[in-house]
Parts: structure tokens; C-alpha cells; sequence
């Protein structure tokens, strides 16, 4: 078990401790769960009650909330930064051991850096690379000419199709789908005529994409997702689009072909993109909001209606399509108003 002091961490963090800087922690926890050991945090006011009864050993706290805290602590401006970058040093997440299972289907002409590890049943195509230390989990298929960078991890039966590129210190979870062909046909007479996808994927550097998602191959050029990007489980990332760097979209998204999406972005769960559509830097869709035009000014974008009782939903949508004919009534009667001026 991995243990590092207050003071420790104090130099991690840029923190300043209160208390005893000796202290031993092992891992972080939550304020409410937290054991002797063990590190908590402080970032949202609403849990500011169950401070005083954790038995946390220590909690990262702002300067504001530290004023009136009595136990040991370590002050930042951030705490659920401080937090993050702790659980990062004292992570337990199991990493494969380096080497190749003798299950695993390794073509002669695939390139292998210092440090790989291959798990059970995993298939790695011809002229393949991976760079050093990059982790193949059980199950996994790599297709042929695709690129991995150093320090990458694909977890359990992840597939990753032919010329896709993907850069180092990426994570891609269970069940995802990268560089499956997009959805690229055209109509001759009722009957669908595939387009051959020949583009590729290529994935920046510290990316993350959760389980189960598909990232669609481009049809000419390539689907781009940029550094630093995080994607969520279950979405949907069809061919050609593009998402720029640092952005996040939450579990459950579609982004359909050919969009692209700025910069800092954050797209809530349940949200949909419609195709060849942009949108800007620095933009919030908030959960389950369906994005039908371009969206070119930073800002709150939302469009789903809240929940509500059945009957008066009912009511609602009787209203709502009746909106043009009482537009059209109150135009006649603003007209109407004016001629008797």
C-alpha cells in the first residue's frame, strides 16, 4: 500500500498544510465514507454538514473553508483539482503485466515498443505499431497499419479497426468501436448503395473514450478527435466529424456526420448534434438537447423540456401545435389594433 505525508502532498498540490504534516495518507474517500488514512475534499457547500463528522484523517479545503475547520488539512484554491491529482498519485487500478499472452495473434510485421503487454486472445494486424508501454487488454483486435501511441491502454475487447491512429497517454474502455465505418450510402431507385469509408480516425494525445462507443472512420478524409478530449460512455461519433481540443461530452450523445465542435467544449448527456453543423469554442449544450443549426457565439445552449404530470404534458402538446394559428390571430389582431389608432 502506497502512503505519502500532508507535506508530501503540500508539494504535489503548491498546498499549504494545517495540522500535522506527518500524516500518513493511503488513499482519498469521500467526506462521508472517509476512514482513518484516508483524504477527503471539499468542493461543493451543500456536503459542508458532513465536514465536522468525517473521519477522514485529513480534508482538502479552500482558504475560506479551512478558517473554521479545527482537524488537519490542506488548503488550495481548487479542491476538487487537489483531489483529482491525489487520486492520480494514489491510484490501484490493475495494469496489465508487461509481455504478450501465448494466446495472443501477433503478425510478423507489426512493430512492438519496450514495455507492451498483449493480454489473452488479443489480435494485433500487420504493420501495426504500438509504442512503448502501451497496454492491449484481453480480447482486443488492432487492425492493420493502426498506430498506437506510447503509454496508451485499451482495455477489454476493444476493437480498433485498420489506419486509425491513436496518440499516447490515451484511455479506451471495454466495447468500444474505433474507425467503423461511417454511414455512407446513396439511393438509386429505393435501393442503398454503400460508399466505401476509406478515410481513417485520428485521436490526439490524452484522450479518454468511455465504454462502448463508436467512433465511425471518415469516408474520404478522417474523423478528428483532438488533445485532450474525453468522451463518455455510449456515444455516437459518426463519420467526419471533428471535435477540438479539451472538450467533454457526456454519456449517451450522438454526434451525427460531418459536425464539428469547438474548443472547450461540454456537450451534457442525451444530447444530439445533426450533421454539418459547427460549433464554436468554449460552448455548454446542458443535457438532453437536440442542436439543429449552428451554433457560433460561446454560451448555455439548452432546448429539452423539463419533466412534468402526464395529463398537463398532454395538454402542452395540444398547445403547442396551435402555436401558428394563435400567431397568425395575434398578428390579425395587432393589425386590427392599429387600423382603429
Amino acid at each position: 500500500m502506497q502512503k505519502v505525508t500532508l507535506k508530501e502532498l503540500s508539494q504535489l498540490l503548491g498546498a499549504t498544510v494545517k495540522g500535522d504534516g506527518s500524516l500518513e495518507i493511503t488513499s482519498v474517500a469521500t467526506l462521508e465514507h472517509a476512514i482513518q488514512g484516508q483524504l477527503s475534499f471539499l468542493a461543493n457547500s451543500k456536503y459542508r454538514a458532513q465536514l465536522e463528522a468525517t473521519q477522514a484523517s485529513a480534508v482538502l479545503l479552500s482558504e475560506k473553508e479551512a478558517s473554521g475547520y479545527h482537524g488537519n488539512a490542506l488548503i488550495v484554491s481548487d479542491p476538487y483539482v487537489g483531489f483529482a491529482r491525489v487520486a492520480q498519485l494514489l491510484d490501484t487500478t490493475p495494469k496489465e503485466t508487461p509481455g504478450i499472452h501465448p494466446s495472443a495473434q501477433i503478425d510478423a510485421s507489426a512493430i512492438l515498443g519496450d514495455g507492451v503487454a498483449i493480454g489473452a486472445n488479443a489480435v494485433i494486424g500487420a504493420k501495426v505499431i504500438l509504442g512503448e508501454n502501451v497496454q492491449i487488454g484481453p480480447g482486443c483486435v488492432v487492425g492493420k497499419a493502426s498506430i498506437i501511441g506510447s503509454d496508451s491502454r485499451l482495455w477489454a475487447n476493444v476493437t480498433v479497426y485498420h489506419n486509425v491512429h491513436i496518440g499516447h497517454n490515451c484511455i479506451i474502455h471495454s466495447g468500444s468501436v474505433i474507425g467503423s465505418d461511417g454511414f455512407g450510402y446513396a439511393n438509386e431507385r429505393g435501393n442503398w448503395i454503400k460508399i466505401p469509408q476509406t478515410g481513417g480516425v485520428r485521436i490526439g494525445n490524452y484522450v479518454e473514450i468511455g465504454a462502448c462507443t463508436s467512433v465511425d472512420r471518415g469516408a474520404l478524409s478522417h474523423t478528428e478527435i483532438h488533445d485532450g478530449v474525453i468522451i463518455d460512455n455510449q456515444i455516437q461519433i459518426a463519420h467526419n466529424v471533428i471535435i477540438g481540443q479539451n472538450t467533454a461530452i457526456a454519456g449517451g450523445s450522438i454526434i451525427a456526420g460531418s459536425s464539428t465542435i469547438g474548443k472547450y467544449c461540454i456537450i451534457g448527456g442525451g444530447s444530439a448534434v445533426a450533421g454539418h453543423l459547427s460549433i464554436a469554442d468554449g460552448v455548454h449544450v446542458s443535457g438532453g438537447t437536440n442542436v439543429t443549426s449552428i451554433i457560433r457565439d460561446k454560451g448555455v445552449y439548452s432546448s429539452a423540456t423539463i419533466a412534468m404530470e402526464n395529463k398537463l404534458w398532454r395538454r402542452n402538446t395540444v398547445r403547442f401545435r396551435q402555436l401558428d394559428e394563435l400567431f397568425s390571430r395575434v398578428k390579425t389582431l395587432e393589425k386590427s389594433a392599429k387600423g382603429t389608432e
